[in-house]
């Protein structure tokens, strides 16, 4: 039965609709703000600890991460921790690998952790502790490139995403391996190296010849045309000391399979060129000659075993998976260009595994040795196998009212208002490679200098307090290039994310700026927690140097 309908009903029911199927059809509407107590930008292990710490604090807690998915290196090909003085690592970090090796079953073992892992396993772990302690997770959150970041004088009101959707908090962290946020709030940052009398450090700068990743044999840098050989710069270095803005090697953290199942580099990549690869050609004869042996495979990568026959993959050596002098541009570089950036590693990447694998110019021996590894089925499986993340191992550095130095890691390793411990050495991968004076090939930048176990200071995750008193900076905090270059491991991203979780806290108690919260009662607070605060030796590590002593 028809129901007839008085004319001015239809007048309401039209106005009425026509919103609605507008909605309907696709016109957006104005995004909701989302508030909580501290938001995270950057899903890395740093950035995942920081909002699981802040949460276990009782605080609303979010990571807003980029792509859609968390876990950064960690859950990108870096499998072999880089742990340094495993004593040295306690508190959440601590319970991450403990994670970790009850996923393995190392209780069978006897044994509680394990540093060594696998990607897809880091990453389901993590977000494991991220939904026990209610982190909320938002994914594909990418900072908008320009204008992301709102401020009330000191203080970061807000952050909007590309997608169109704002963030509000009490707290902001940066925990990105680049710094956005930190940047459009208008921190000081720096990037590149400071010369050696900026600080007083020794190891800052241009480096003098070094030992290590370097050109053991000679090999002249131009080839029979008299032009430089591939991969090699044209730069002249600056006297050893000084400074400068390039930024060490970036690199793929891959992840091998020698499984039957693997993937193995039987097929061009795209953009491939051989030529490319003649340095490396040339380094592996005049290595044959020089050794009186064809080079081993891992001496030519760094194949660090995880479990279930995979590895993960690293550089080593003078000519390896570093794509060196590329990186330099990335600190200042917009989305797109960082984009190029990435996909030209991958070439780089892909071309070197399937050199080694199927050039005619190598021994058929070395080749055979890199058709027993090939890409692992099983992860990246979003990604054709490959990792997502590119090893940013240096981008901006906040330059906050302390900027750790050599000798914090050296000479003056105590503090009064500390939050954890470093003890790995200075790491800092190749810059450039060059043509040495003699006009032979020659890499330039690399440090491996040994530290004593030191201990790390609130001060440098916190801005000057005149630039922002409501922002946290656990990955991209106040250090030289030089102390940079140890504090960066993963486990201590870890460490800071989880003294910065309970700063934050802190500070909104007191509803006080980050840098005046009470420092000795952070620190007690983590010491229980877990967090190694004072480093002490294992007794199996005392009785190793006492026999070493002895001898």
């Amino acid at each position: 039965m028809v129901v007839p309908v008085e004319r001015s009903n239809v007048e309401t029911m039209r106005h009425f609709l026509v919103p609605v199927l507008m909605v309907m059809v696709g016109v957006p509407a104005v995004a909701a703000t989302q508030t909580f107590d501290v938001v995270v930008y950057g899903g890395t292990a740093g950035g995942i600890i920081a909002a699981v710490s802040a949460a276990r604090e009782g605080l609303s807690a979010a990571v807003l991460e980029p792509t859609n998915h968390v876990g950064g290196m960690v859950s990108s090909g870096l499998g072999y921790t880089d742990f340094g003085k495993k004593e040295a690592i306690g508190g959440y970090a601590y319970e991450f690998y403990y994670r970790v090796g009850r996923f393995y079953g190392m209780n069978r073992y006897s044994a509680e952790v394990s540093w060594y892992h696998e990607p897809h396993v880091a990453e389901q772990i993590f977000r494991e502790m991220m939904t026990g302690a209610g982190v909320k997770v938002f994914e594909k959150a990418r900072l908008k490139e320009k204008g992301g970041v709102k401020k009330e004088g000191t203080r970061v009101i807000s952050i909007d995403t590309e997608g169109g959707d704002t963030f509000s908090a009490k707290i902001f962290m940066d925990a990105t391996y680049e710094g956005d946020l930190m940047a459009q709030a208008g921190v000081t940052w720096v990037y590149g190296r400071e010369a050696s009398a900026e600080y007083g450090e020794s190891l800052a700068g241009v480096r003098d010849r070094t030992p290590l990743h370097q050109f053991l044999v000679d090999i002249p840098a131009k080839g029979p045309d008299g032009k430089l050989l591939p991969e090699i710069s044209t730069n002249q270095p600056a006297a050893a000391g000084s400074a400068d803005k390039a930024v060490q090697a970036y690199n793929f953290r891959m992840c091998f399979s020698e499984a039957t199942d693997r993937v193995p580099f039987s097929r061009q990549p795209a953009g491939y060129a051989a030529s490319r690869y003649a340095l490396f050609a040339k380094l592996v004869v005049a290595r044959t000659k020089a050794e009186g042996k064809v080079p081993a495979l891992a001496t030519v990568i760094s194949i660090g075993r995880l479990p279930n026959q995979t590895a993960d993959i690293n550089n080593n050596g003078a000519f390896s998976t570093d794509y060196i002098g590329a990186s330099w541009t990335y600190p200042n570089a917009g989305y797109a260009e960082r984009d190029r950036i990435w996909e030209d590693h991958k070439r780089y990447t892909l071309g070197f595994f399937y050199f080694l694998a199927n050039d005619p110019e190598l021994p058929e021996v070395l080749r055979n040795e890199m058709k027993q590894w090939g890409l692992c089925r099983n992860e990246f499986t979003d990604n054709d196998h490959f990792p997502r993340q590119l090893y940013i191992r240096e981008d901006r550095r906040m330059v906050g009212e302390y900027v750790m130095r050599q000798q914090d890691m050296q000479t003056e390793l105590t503090k009064p208002d500390v939050i954890g411990m470093g003890s790995y050495n200075s790491d800092s991968h190749n810059v450039q490679r060059i043509a040495g004076s003699d006009g032979m090939v020659r890499n330039e930048g690399d440090m491996q200098v040994a530290v004593t176990p030191y201990q790390i200071p609130y001060r440098i995750l916190t801005p000057k307090r005149a630039e922002a008193t409501n922002l946290l900076n656990p990955v991209t905090f106040s250090a030289t290039h030089v102390a940079y270059s140890s504090v960066r491991m993963e486990p201590q991203y870890m460490i800071l994310g989880q003294a910065a979780g309970v700063a934050a806290k802190m500070a909104i108690d007191a509803n006080s700026a980050v840098q005046a919260i009470d420092t000795k009662a952070l620190t007690a607070k983590l010491r229980s927690q877990g967090v190694v605060v004072e480093y002490v030796p294992s007794p199996q590590a005392s009785a190793l140097v006492k026999a070493r002593t002895a001898k």
